[in-house]
């Protein structure tokens, strides 16, 4: 059994594709767009990350540098009141 349809029924038919695909490049455009912005973010995040370790780096570099070097360490002091 063959189902032929008619010109009209191609036009709708075909018009419904076109409109359909229309539809889902116009998502793929709107989902590139947010990637792209997504992407910057992360290069700043990662960036700014960097700054960050790079800053603790010098803090703890400065911190060790002021303290007079003995062996113990302030998690091993007991508490004024022991």
């Amino acid at each position: 059994m063959t189902h032929e349809l008619s010109p009209v029924d191609l036009a709708q038919r075909l018009e419904s594709l076109e409109s359909r695909i229309a539809h889902q490049e116009h998502w793929l455009d709107t989902l590139d767009q947010a990637v792209v912005q997504q992407e910057r973010r992360l290069e700043k995040l990662e960036q700014l990350s960097g700054l960050m370790r790079e800053r603790l780096r010098e803090q703890h570099q400065a911190l060790q540098a002021s303290e007079p070097q003995s062996d113990q360490r302030p998690e091993d002091e007991l508490p004024p009141h022991y």
